[in-house]
């Protein structure tokens, strides 16, 4: 007997929700493990439950199913994904990403089953690992820390610092190790963060003031002070101008 496949929903419309439900009750080997809301609800339903496919519906709140889709590359094992929506705009940027499959709304019980079908025939783990980021900006950074996948929203964070090859992200509670590029962070996230060295980008939102303190040698730099916590910055020459504005 074939092992069934298992499936998570992702959208923000109830009635979306019920049709794939309906359609995937009248296809044979698969089994749906959770419903949801929006792509944050989708990802931790997928860390929880490790299904085989993900239906991601593109244009959802808090997070939408693009970057549901670039955090799903993290999990272990990784759901193929199929997208779903009423809008055909998004296509192309789908199938860039090497997406199983694109269905339009109102959804034919015979693309999602072919869908399904195309999953049935692949290797596994061959349709995600081309993903590539897809959406302007993320709403979070997904953490990989001790087999797990950890969403930490952008807004919460306090500033990110290049160490060696990682970057520390901080937070109110606690600090995380992130696997990117402390550039790539800037050129994404620079309405968000602002640079204060070579190695530092601080949320502008955090930070409450600007002071000199005496370095290792006695010599008089400025810093950024930073509000909930009680870390200073580092300001670099270069990025003094900063403290005038």
């Amino acid at each position: 007997m074939a092992e069934n496949l298992k499936i998570i929903i992702a959208d923000d419309e109830a009635p979306a929700r019920n049709r794939l439900k309906d359609l995937l009750s009248d296809i044979a080997h698969v089994s749906l493990l959770a419903e949801t809301k929006n792509g944050k609800e989708a990802i931790e339903a997928a860390i929880k439950h490790a299904p085989d496919i993900m239906l991601l519906d593109i244009r959802m709140p808090l997070m939408d199913g693009l970057e549901a889709a670039e955090h799903a590359q993290k999990l272990d094992p990784k759901p193929y994904i199929i997208f779903t929506t009423a809008y055909d705009a998004y296509a192309i940027r789908a199938f860039d990403v090497s997406a199983i499959d694109y269905l339009l709304k109102p959804i034919r019980l015979e693309r999602l089953q072919a869908a399904i079908e195309k999953i049935k025939a692949l290797k596994p783990q061959l349709a995600i690992d081309a993903i590539k980021p897809l959406s302007d900006t993320r709403s979070h950074l997904s953490i990989h820390e001790r087999g797990k996948v950890i969403l930490v929203p952008v807004e919460d964070i306090i500033y990110l610092r290049a160490e060696l090859k990682y970057v520390t992200v901080r937070t109110r509670q606690q600090e995380f190790i992130l696997e990117e590029s402390l550039t790539n962070l800037e050129k994404e996230f620079g309405d968000v963060f602002v640079r204060l060295h070579r190695n530092c980008l601080a949320a502008k939102t955090f930070i409450s003031g600007y002071e000199k303190r005496p370095d290792e040698k006695g010599d008089m730099q400025w810093h950024a002070l930073l509000k909930d916590v009680p870390d200073t910055l580092l300001v670099s020459r270069r990025q003094q101008h900063l403290i005038r504005k």
